[in-house]
């Protein structure tokens, strides 16, 4: 079932009016029954200063480290009054010694995207895109191999699991001429860090997938345009709680995860019309994981927007600031709970709480549907043309690569490619006459192979210990060295997706895996410390989608092959291969 909605597939639809940035003057809804203890808590701890949303001086106490940052200095001011310029022009060392702008550094310059690796690649920062629905060209490919490629042995880029670019290597000095780069290229890195709205996802496949239930490609840039005021910056929303993340489901497939998202756009028809219902506060943290719930609420597809913003709004007025560990939003849908929290939002609706009813009786998406394999080529709605799904080995690519990447996308394709949430590439808009050549090229028969092992294809691996300072494993090229290990010892017949994390921040999500593995530092039979795992057991994705279990604790990473073979095989029907 194909939706067409003609009029967001503009190249760069404009924000109206409504969604413009402004301050919400929606009263706060308090439940009837609330006692002056919940009055109190329920009163907005934010208010508009200079431009800037900031905390209310009554709210300032037991602040967490990262809310007294924002507090000292606005963070977008970086970019809104031109601080990154001032910035680029000093050393390091100048920096460090005076101390003025550490936390601009390590803090503030996350909000353009910027992270300094200070642990591991000091002076050096790995900068995250905005790449709604991970839909990239070999232009930006091209530009973002150029950038790194200047780098050397220090620069390479990431796919990582939203669909999104990250590229390593980036030093201060170049900071504003590659900012001016990437909108030169139609890309930007704004408000991709720290407190902000992480990218947009949708289905990988969008446009062209012959199954789509709706192309997602429209909603997520509408997203994006309104979560960066067309990389003009949005300050009513970049001071949150936490971070946030969303998606626009598009498939039956559910690519996009959305039992792990803040806010997940389900698509359904409720009265003859097209929209869609809502799931609100799946997330990972180290000290607690949660599926998204049902929000009882359906909006038509004119008011995707409106309903991000009444939501982002609630979470920063309302949400909790002091113990970091609880302040993503779903801490807040506990306090308040599920009727209060949707009132809160319905209540900064443009149209108010009548904008919001109550959830389509059933979604569009198959509950029965069988996941699909997007691995090597598959033909398209398009009569004619083929997408072709590439497996990056654990998400890295050094710029050679990307540059034959974009070479390869241009020479068969459209000059489009798209990045998927498991960290790998597809090449849309491939004539028949084309596809073996496509298959031939070397690139693709040496490193980017269309048909990786059972084991090998399902493998997602965080940035690690490499070049991440909250890591405490190194997890990609370990990763790589187990699974073809595995595979050399056991056979599946079955998709099996194992997934590592260098730290319980879970960037690789390895409670959604079949098989995970969280970095840990344990002892072995000698009693010495060496790096190791806790194993997660069971995660799902799809529409019987829900965590894994804690199965064992402090595995020693160099004793995982054999604990690992026979997890295979009791659970997932795995045969040991004949010695040669």
């Amino acid at each position: 079932m194909y939706h067409s909605l003609q009029f967001l597939c503009q190249a760069k639809p404009p924000i109206k009016s409504e969604w413009k940035v402004q301050a919400s003057t929606a009263p706060v809804r308090v439940p009837a029954s609330a006692s002056e203890v919940e009055l109190e808590r329920l009163e907005p701890r934010v208010e508009k200063r200079d431009g800037y949303w900031v905390l209310k001086e009554k709210f300032r106490q037991g602040l967490n480290p990262a809310e007294k940052v924002k507090l000292d200095k606005e963070p977008m001011k970086l970019f809104m009054e031109n601080g990154i310029d001032e910035l680029s022009k000093m050393s390091m060392e100048e920096i460090d010694a005076s101390k003025l702008h550490k936390d601009d550094i390590d803090v503030r310059l996350k909000w353009l995207g910027l992270f300094h690796r200070r642990k591991h690649q000091y002076g050096r920062f790995m900068m995250r895109l905005k790449l709604p629905n991970g839909v990239t060209t070999s232009e930006q490919t091209r530009y973002l191999a150029e950038v790194v490629g200047k780098y050397g042995k220090e620069g390479c880029a990431d796919v990582t699991t939203r669909q999104n670019w990250q590229i390593r290597g980036v030093v201060l000095e170049d900071v504003p001429d590659v900012l001016e780069g990437l909108r030169g290229v139609g890309l930007s890195s704004l408000q991709s860090g720290m407190d902000n709205v992480r990218n947009p996802v949708g289905n990988p496949l969008a446009g062209f997938d012959p199954h789509e239930i709706v192309d997602t490609r429209p909603y997520t840039k509408l997203l994006t345009d309104f979560i960066i005021a067309n990389d003009q910056g949005n300050p009513a929303i970049t001071n949150l709680p936490r971070k946030w993340n969303v998606c626009v489901v598009g498939s039956h497939d559910l690519f996009e995860h959305p039992h792990i998202n803040d806010l997940a756009y389900i698509p359904a028809t409720k009265n003859g019309r097209f929209g869609f219902n809502l799931l609100v506060g799946g997330f990972f943290s180290p000290k607690r994981c949660a599926e998204a719930v049902p929000l009882d609420a359906w909006v038509p597809e004119e008011d995707v927007v409106p309903l991000c913003r009444a939501m982002l709004e609630a979470y920063r007025d309302l949400g909790t600031r002091g113990n970091r560990q609880k302040t993503r939003m779903m801490w807040l849908i506990d306090e308040l709970g599920i009727e209060a929290f949707r009132a809160e939002v319905a209540e900064r609706m443009p149209r108010g709480e009548s904008a919001l009813e109550r959830a389509a009786e059933k979604d569009l998406v198959e509950p029965t549907w069988s996941r699909r394999d997007y691995f090597g080529p598959h033909p398209q709605k398009q009569s004619g043309l083929n997408y072709v799904g590439l497996y990056v080995p654990v998400g890295r690519l050094q710029a050679p690569d990307m540059l034959e990447l974009a070479r390869i996308a241009e020479t068969y394709g459209s000059g489009e490619l798209r990045l998927t949430v498991e960290q790998n590439i597809i090449i849309p808009n491939v004539p028949d006459s084309k596809l073996d050549a496509l298959l031939n090229e070397l690139l693709v028969q040496t490193k980017l192979s269309p048909s990786p092992g059972r084991l090998t294809a399902g493998l997602v691996a965080c940035t690690g210990s490499q070049f991440c300072g909250q890591a405490i494993i190194e997890t990609k090229a370990r990763a790589l060295q187990i699974t073809k290990e595995l595979e050399r010892h056991v056979e599946v017949d079955q998709p099996i997706r194992m997934h590592w994390t260098g730290c319980p921040n879970s960037c690789g999500q390895v409670q959604v895996a079949d098989i995970g593995f969280m970095g840990c530092m344990t002892r072995d039979e000698n009693k010495k410390m060496v790096e190791g795992v806790d194993i997660y057991l069971g995660g799902r994705v799809g529409a019987d989608s829900h965590l894994g279990d804690l199965i064992r604790k402090g595995v020693p990473c160099k004793d995982l092959v054999p604990i690992v073979e026979e997890i295979l095989i009791q659970h997932f029907g795995a045969k040991k291969r004949e010695a040669n």
